[in-house]
């Protein structure tokens, strides 16, 4: 009997990227397909690139996408380094249309819940037990807290106000890269934003993700907070296996 198949899209605020997932193992089947995401990122405009790296990829079953936007029950409430217009958009009936299917057969969820999913499900067995929260330093600072492997959904806390400042702005891996800061200077903010969400809500575990957990080695051992801090499994592959997760559990459900 073959392996279980699914097929996710990651819709960030620079590229968008999906691929077909073997859902046994929790890893990209072959590799992925990047496309820079559109300038505007509207609605509409994203949906044609979603339609094209299926297409490319000849895939017919259900299909996952992420957004970097608070959803519920597949509406965007936000958006997060997209276009504005996405706020109020029926994203799951949108990418159904485009792609052909039906609204059952397309699920959308917030990218850093998506990534999340996939980190508790394929990630280190004992990311699952407690209060754990998975934290996305990329363009901005994505989260997706579980209680004991369950996902509590479209948690924010990348805009929690940390010293008068909305922490994305001044602890993403966005800002690293534009102040030109050392791994050291980076980490005594990462660090002060961490302590802030300690003392909210006292997590179990942090697992650190985004594109920038690549290189935990150099960042990781320089943070100062008492909770247990751990380098994501999957990397930056996470939203695509996450995405493809949940439509798979959705659809089979």
């Amino acid at each position: 009997m073959g392996a279980a198949r699914g097929f996710g899209v990651d819709i960030g605020g620079s590229g968008i990227k999906g691929c077909e997932v073997d859902l046994d193992a929790g890893a990209l089947v072959g590799d992925r397909l990047r496309i820079p995401t559109p300038v505007p990122s509207t609605p509409d405009a994203v949906a044609d690139v979603v339609a094209e790296i299926v297409e490319r990829f000849g895939w017919t079953g259900p299909v996952g996408v992420t957004l970097p936007a608070v959803v519920k029950r597949g509406v965007a409430h936000s958006a997060a380094n997209i276009d504005k217009g996405w706020i109020g958009t029926d994203a799951a009936a949108l990418f159904a249309k485009r792609l052909g299917r039906a609204d059952s057969e397309v699920v959308v969820l917030n990218d850093a819940d998506a990534a999340g999913i996939a980190e508790i499900n394929y990630g280190r067995t004992d990311d699952r037990d407690g209060v754990v929260v998975l934290l996305t330093f990329g363009t901005g600072i994505g989260s997706a807290l579980f209680l004991d492997g369950r996902l509590v959904p479209n948690t924010e806390f990348g805009h929690l106000e940390i010293d008068g400042h909305d922490a994305e702005t001044r602890a993403a891996a966005s800002v690293k890269e534009e102040k030109d800061l050392s791994w050291e200077q980076w980490a005594h903010r990462v660090s002060r934003y961490v302590s802030g969400l300690e003392d909210l809500i006292w997590p179990d575990l942090i697992i650190a993700g985004g594109g920038v957990s690549k290189k935990a080695d150099k960042w990781l051992p320089l943070l100062k907070v008492r909770t247990k801090v751990v380098a994501a499994e999957l990397r930056n592959d996470a939203g695509i296996v996450g995405a493809a997760y949940a439509a798979r559990q959705v659809t089979a459900g």
